[in-house]
């Protein structure tokens, strides 16, 4: 299937590669396929990926009265201006609808927090396989997007019920000094007795918002508030203005900087709010998608007024933004003033919901969330290019589309299912990802071909209910030192186990599990290294057998090298460490006929080897 895609800056229109197949089971024979309803007792069907762990929500996160949700109410018109009685209806609807649900997660050390709208949840997972619930705060406002530096931990918050004290009674004015937006600061240095020590408010709110670490500026951390929802008054909030984009004051077409001192939190200050939107010939603020559709048979993309989410790479000085109606990328050399690299926009998306980059930064992967997250968007009778992931390398620090991937299964009319968020799976030799599909349950993918990304791992559940389609399923999922965290919006926390298969050794998954973290944020990526040891030689060379690049016998041979040099407790000077330099050689010589990732996988095994033979 073919697709045009759309640079905004300066229109330019390029054709884009076929899209790949899926794996060659069908569609319909795939065993997610007819699972049964439930809440606890829902139908099951996983490949390669085991479930290890289940927590239900805590009491005071689930309303007793409906502990699997209430039903979505139908889509309204979105022609109706937001004052209309039946979008205010729908509005409220769905505020309470989702006041009990799950949301991201962050990482510090053997705790995870996991993020509500009602609040935040503190796991134990020193044993990956029995987390335990530490402590629970119950802090109303939604979104519940949570990130940690050191004792800090940050939530974005939303919603006009949200109260500066964390009460949950709600706020009944149309205008009040007691409600919060914008971005919460807790001291957790004391994890199980958190404390709120700051609250920077905004005039969206935050819906998300990114930690960025500058490694030149040790004094301050900086988040990047992306705020998605109406704007305050200036009544209520000074600054704020919901003008339109003619409107040089209007709070929306930027995003939020703020500023928090490391030495004093409760001194964090909104200090920017740059404008990455504009058009950089003429300034005008609105200079990307203007919404709409994108001709007969397309999608119809929301606007770019805001980012929904924004993922840094301070290590490469790059931010991807998924922005409503376009892809971004970012410069954030200087973090406070981020600078526009390049914007494109997909006639397949609906809205760009948030990006992913490979470990070197030659990719982002874009996941775009069709329907919003609580519409069925994985039918038999959708598009796999809709509510799907695209994968673009960045060139010359510019993105180029290369490939489409969505989880293949159809799912039911119960079950909302698109793209949502998730995480590298840290394998060397290979970009692997494992991704969020709410309702569509956890998928593992490659998509070290950029241009063909595969399926290698999934697990799923059948619907909450089996006649209503009631909010539900994985809102994100993330590797985290050797498993899989997975916030199920209302089942709870769930964790998985890879397991070997043809497409994924034991090797494989080994070297990954020695990739350690002190503190994980998913939107803030830092760059992932593996030690030099026997255990990533042999991940390498089940790559490199896996792809025909070197034979059985070569194989073998190198094996066996690995097998005595790792049996020799004394390392001395022998004709081991000849042999060891010799297959590294004839690795080395093998790199001119070979392709470009294998080309990399055979220099970073030969590394290995060099680095044996120089230890003896």
């Amino acid at each position: 299937m073919k697709s045009l895609l759309l640079c905004a800056s300066g229109l330019a229109v390029v054709l884009v590669a076929d899209i790949a197949a899926q794996p060659p089971a069908s569609r319909s024979s795939d065993p997610r396929v007819g699972l049964k309803a439930g809440l606890r007792n829902a139908g099951v069907a996983a490949r390669n990926l085991e479930l290890v762990a289940s927590l239900p929500k805590p009491t005071g996160f689930f309303d007793p009265a409906a502990p699997a949700g209430s039903a979505i109410p139908p889509p309204v018109d979105d022609k109706l201006p937001a004052t209309d009685p039946a979008v205010v209806a729908s509005r409220a609807a769905m505020t309470k609808i989702l006041s009990f649900s799950n949301s991201d997660l962050a990482f510090d050390g053997k705790y995870a927090v996991l993020g509500s709208f009602h609040g935040f949840n503190t796991y134990d997972i020193e044993s990956s396989g029995k987390p335990r619930l530490v402590t629970s705060v119950v802090c109303p406002g939604g979104q519940g997007d949570v990130s940690i530096f050191g004792t800090l931990l940050f939530m974005s918050v939303e919603q006009t019920l949200g109260r500066l004290d964390c009460g949950t009674q709600g706020i009944q004015d149309t205008v009040s000094a007691e409600r919060f937006r914008g971005v919460r600061i807790f001291d957790i240095s004391d994890i199980k007795r958190p404390r709120q020590i700051a609250a920077v408010q905004t005039c969206r709110g935050s819906h998300t918002h990114t930690l960025v670490v500058d490694p030149r500026d040790k004094a301050n951390v900086y988040l990047y508030g992306s705020g998605t929802s109406n704007v305050r008054s200036g009544e209520e909030l000074a600054g704020c203005s919901s003008g339109d984009k003619e409107d040089p004051t209007t709070s929306r077409y930027s995003i939020d900087v703020i500023q928090v001192p490391v030495a004093a939190p409760e001194q964090a200050r909104l200090v920017n709010r740059p404008r990455i939107f504009a058009d950089q010939t003429t300034g005008a603020i609105a200079g990307l998608w203007a919404g709409g559709t994108h001709g007969e048979g397309t999608q119809k993309t929301s606007e770019t007024n805001s980012c929904h989410d924004l993922t840094v790479f301070p290590e490469i000085g790059l931010a991807a933004g998924a922005c409503a109606g376009n892809g971004i990328l970012l410069d954030i050399s200087d973090p406070v003033h981020p600078v526009r690299l390049d914007a494109v926009a997909d006639k397949n998306f609906a809205y760009w919901h948030s990006a992913t980059f490979n470990n070197d930064g030659t990719k982002v992967v874009f996941t775009d969330e069709w329907g919003g997250g609580t519409q069925p968007r994985c039918r038999a009778t959708d598009p796999l290019d809709w509510g799907a992931d695209a994968v673009f390398d960045i060139i010359d620090r510019k993105l180029q589309f290369r490939g489409y991937f969505k989880m293949p299964a159809p799912q039911t009319d119960q079950e909302n299912c698109v793209a949502h968020d998730g995480s590298l799976v840290p394998i060397p030799g290979r970009d692997v990802m494992v991704q969020a599909w709410y309702q569509g349950g956890v998928s593992v993918f490659d998509f070290t071909d950029s241009a063909h990304p595969v399926e290698i791992a999934f697990f799923d559940r059948g619907p909450l209910d089996a006649h209503a389609l009631i909010l539900g399923g994985y809102w994100s999922a993330y590797w985290y030192n050797g498993a899989i965290y997975a916030s199920e919006i209302a089942r709870g926390l769930d964790v998985f186990k890879l397991t070997a298969s043809d497409y994924l050794s034991q090797h494989e998954i080994a070297a990954a599990t020695l990739v350690h973290s002190s503190v994980f944020n998913p939107q803030a990526q830092t760059r992932i290294s593996w030690p030099a040891t026997s255990l990533v030689a042999r991940a390498y060379l089940d790559q490199l057998l896996r792809s025909h690049a070197v034979t059985r016998e070569s194989a073998d041979a190198i094996s066996k090298a690995l097998d005595r040099a790792d049996s020799d407790r004394t390392p001395r000077p022998d004709g081991r460490a000849t042999e060891l330099a010799e297959l590294a050689a004839s690795l080395n010589r093998r790199v001119g006929n070979a392709p470009g990732i294998d080309q990399r996988r055979l220099q970073a095994l030969a590394g290995i080897l060099h680095t044996y033979a120089e230890r003896r």
